[in-house]
Formats: C-alpha cells, structure tokens, sequence
C-alpha cells in the first residue's frame, strides 16, 4: 500500500528548475503535536538539513485539520508562501488526523464530509501558491492490547491517501510505516520512545491517554502518543527517508551525519 500510495502521486515530485539553481530550497511543517517542538519529530527533521535549506516547524499540539485553520495558523503559513521567488522550491508537509477523531471538542471532524475537504482544501491552496504539497497520514500511537498495536488511526489515513491520490500530490503513508516499525519493537522499546518513562505502575486508564489530548503543546508526561528525544530522532529518520524518495531533489540538502 505504501508503494503504490507514493507511485500514484510520482508524477507531482518536486523537479529542480535550472533557473532556480543556487536558491534554497524551503520545507515548511504543518500538523499537531506528533510534528509538532518538543513532542514531536518536526523539529528533529529539519535538525537533519543542512543550513541551506530553510525548514520551519509550524506544526500545533491538539490542533486538527480543521481547527488550525480556524485559529489562524493556516493563514501564517499562506502568507510565508505567497512569494516563492527566494525560494527554488516550497515543499509543505501536511499530517492531521489525531484531533480530527471524536471526542474532541472544538477540534473534532467529521471523518467523511470534513475531514477530506480540509486536506484537499490545504493542497489546492499550495497547488494555487506555486508550492509542493506532501500529505502524512498520522503518525501510530504506541498502544499495546497484549502483543498487538491498535491503530484506531487508520481510517484517517485512508481519507488522507485518497485526496494525494485525487489531487495527484505526493503522500507519505507514514501511518502504514510506523505502525509495521511499532508493532516489530514491541511495546517496552516503543515506551522508551516517549516523553517520559513510564510509571512503575500504569493504571489502567493510561491505556487511553491518547484519546484525551488536550489542545496545545503536550506535557512532559509519560503517554503513548508524543515523542521524546529518542522517539524524535527515531522518527524524524523514518519521515526523512520516505522523503528522499518522493522528493529525491532534497539528496543533496541533508546532512550526511544525519541520515
């Protein structure tokens, strides 16, 4: 699924233009805490370019497809791409799906009317702007039932494959990777991979802590959803590797110590 996802949508990759040769090339980050400083792997990622790349984490904790745009956040980020010319290229990762579950007020989606309406609205915007859009599925989260890892996330990366695939954009189906790289860790290395370590005794209503994110950035808490420096760098490897094959014009930009 995976490869065919990224086939699908080779004929948009981001090409060189000869005229833009010697201008620097822009990554703009946009989504929720998994991306976003301090819990998320966004701010590890653009560690791992060199400094002529200009890599800008907007990415929100607790924010959804349709609340980052509400509060503004989204028009930040139209503004910084309204002029390319300094740029060779504007290449914007987009990954929502974790606040646009239910039970979210105020950042909720409806999974079938909205959800893919704002995704495929932040692609036609950057397609309208002369930038790259390259749509994530969401990140897994670490929850275990016995040996196995739940991945209620799923349908959100679905919906997200299917607007890279009708509007022809690149995708990463960062969900289908994690989740596979998760589940073959097994869940002590994977809780080596948060924010904090895990209590020594975990009540049970931890299991759920993914579901009730608060909106804004995450705590420096044990859970099953944000990342810590071992989990950021795990990651941000795992994204810049699938982004060296969608975007391979990026090969020379990263750091070779960083791979």
């Amino acid at each position: 699924m995976v490869i065919s996802a990224m086939l699908v949508c080779a004929c948009s990759q981001p090409k060189q233009v000869e005229s833009d040769v010697g201008k620097p090339v822009r990554i703009i980050l946009v989504g929720d805490s998994t991306m976003a400083t301090r819990s998320g792997y966004g701010d590890a990622l653009c560690q791992r370019f060199k400094p002529d790349v200009t890599c800008l984490n907007l990415a929100k904790g607790g924010r959804s497809s349709g609340s980052y745009r509400a509060e503004g956040s989204w028009e930040v980020v139209q503004k910084l791409i309204a002029s390319n010319a300094q740029f060779s290229q504007t290449l914007v990762l987009i990954q929502f799906g974790h606040n646009d579950q239910p039970g979210k007020p105020g950042r909720s989606t409806d999974l079938a009317t909205e959800f893919p309406v704002n995704m495929a609205g932040y692609v036609e915007e950057l397609q309208a702007a002369g930038a790259h859009a390259v749509l994530l599925t969401p990140l897994t989260r670490r929850s275990f039932k016995g040996a196995q890892l739940q991945n209620d996330l799923r349908p959100w990366a679905e919906a997200s494959i299917k607007v890279a695939t009708s509007k022809h954009v690149t995708l990463i189906d960062l969900n289908a990777i994690s989740y596979k790289a998760v589940q073959a860790m097994g869940e002590a290395e994977a809780d080596t991979l948060a924010m904090a370590p895990p209590p020594a005794v975990l009540p049970v209503a931890t299991t759920d802590l993914s579901k009730i994110e608060k909106a804004g950035a995450a705590k420096s808490a044990f859970d099953r959803t944000h990342l810590g420096g071992k989990g950021a760098a795990y990651f941000s490897s795992m994204v810049l590797k699938e982004l060296l094959i969608v975007a391979p014009v990026l090969q020379s930009h990263v750091n070779a110590e960083t791979r």
